[in-house]
């Protein structure tokens, strides 16, 4: 049976909630004209404090509840809008709307990065459906195109900036050769990072939209547990002077492979080439690659993050919902398998950078060499840079691909060598 009207609850009115309550409302009529339905607000969820906010005092008082029952009590509620954020209360709120048969749109990468697997099966039981195209790159259509467009390909691997703080931070090392604290500063007075910003910083966020991404591309599942992540903190502006000089550049990068039989998926800083696409992305902007046996590479660009192109996202999968709910259908509802080893970051293969203090003596390299040459880790290229005062000098190797148990196992053997003063960092390299 078919429905002529839509009605829509929303859940949060903080920066994200409060830009979609203005979409849903102010554009009532042209999201209704393409969802082929009438699409009415008729509830919004907040916390007591929300009311106080310019877009509550905007609208109709009998719109908010700060119950929770009132709010799913509702009556024809079909489609429920989550934008609180975090794992909980959001998770269970997704979880009741679900059983109750209702629609969810939500934009939280954490709830669908630890639950979605669960959440697709509550929607599959229930004939409703979950939508979660905000979650990853905010108005950049990302999981959309993997579920449609891109489903005849084997996804091969993607390649994804898909952290707009972290970016901002390091483009500005990048480009103003600052150090780490004085570029985090920067984004928080600008407002790219939050006043505690470890998710970011610390890969945490792009270990949740990775593992979304490498679920949809190779249909197996991913958690985020599953996903190494390691962050900005340690880079320092020598080390973005070293890239130059080597011809490469910095940037957080989330990579996701498959073969045959392992899947292959980790958040950590890369060197790149400088001349790649993904080193000129700059900024707050979000870039994801995805490399398909029938496309070739196929690249998504534009702003991750914010209020206004994550309501776009939200929109859209709102009136995606709403045709299903007018037309009689239940939502389409995919869920991922769970057969393919993930291959621990331990035995992964790439190239590395290492900087480190040495003793300005001789024979000092030749006993590096040899540390290394004992994991079977050959050697590049080195820099070595002037004499400090205190009689250290600075180099860099490069090593040819080595795998990351071995290089840990050399660091380790690095401690005992009275020659080595200090590795300051080690980067490894994606080209």
């Amino acid at each position: 049976m078919e429905k002529k009207t839509i009605g829509i609850g929303l859940m949060g009115l903080g920066v994200i909630g409060g830009q979609v309550a203005k979409v849903l409302s102010e554009r009532a009529d042209i999201l209704s004209e393409h969802a082929g339905c009438l699409l009415v607000l008729r509830k919004i969820k907040v916390i007591e404090s929300d009311l106080s906010r310019p877009q509550a005092l905007a609208m109709e008082p009998a719109l908010f509840t700060t119950d929770e029952d009132e709010f799913f009590n509702t009556p024809d509620l079909d489609i429920i809008v989550e934008v609180i954020g975090g794992e909980h209360p959001a998770f269970e709120y997704q979880k009741r709307a679900l059983k109750a048969g209702k629609h969810v749109v939500t934009a939280n990468k954490e709830v669908i990065a630890k639950h979605g697997a669960e959440l697709l099966a509550l929607a599959a039981q229930n004939s409703a459906s979950l939508r979660y195209e905000a979650s990853v790159g905010g108005g950049i259509p990302l999981i959309a195109p993997f579920q449609r467009d891109l489903i005849a390909n084997r996804i091969n691997g993607i390649y994804a900036i898909i952290n707009g703080t972290t970016n901002f931070i390091l483009s500005t090392m990048a480009r103003e050769s600052t150090e780490f604290a004085t570029a985090l500063a920067q984004a928080q007075k600008l407002g790219y990072a939050e006043a505690n910003p470890r998710n970011d910083l610390e890969g945490i966020d792009a270990a949740y939209k990775i593992a979304i991404l490498a679920t949809l591309a190779f249909r197996n599942r991913v958690r985020p547990d599953q996903v190494f992540h390691e962050g900005i903190s340690r880079l320092s502006r020598r080390d973005f002077q070293y890239a130059r000089e080597l011809g490469f550049a910095i940037k957080l990068l989330a990579i996701a492979k498959q073969s045959d039989s392992e899947i292959e998926v980790r958040v950590h800083p890369a060197f790149i080439p400088a001349d790649s696409f993904l080193a000129k992305v700059d900024s707050v902007y979000n870039a994801v690659q995805v490399d398909g046996d029938l496309t070739g590479q196929v690249t998504f660009l534009g702003k991750g993050a914010g209020a206004l192109p994550t309501s776009s996202a939200v929109a859209a999968d709102v009136v995606a919902a709403a045709r299903h709910v007018a037309s009689g259908q239940s939502g389409s509802v995919w869920q991922p398998d769970e057969n393919k080893r993930i291959k621990p970051m331990s035995q992964i293969v790439t190239r590395y950078y290492i900087r480190m203090g040495i003793a300005d003596q001789p024979g000092v390299l030749a006993q590096i060499a040899y540390a290394l040459g004992n994991h079977q880790i050959s050697i590049a290229s080195v820099i070595q840079k002037e004499t400090e005062p205190d009689q250290t000098a600075e180099i860099v190797i490069m090593t040819h691909p080595a795998r990351e148990e071995a290089v840990q196992a050399a660091f380790a053997d690095f401690k005992k060598l009275p020659v080595v003063k200090e590795v300051h960092n080690f980067v490894r390299v994606e080209a």
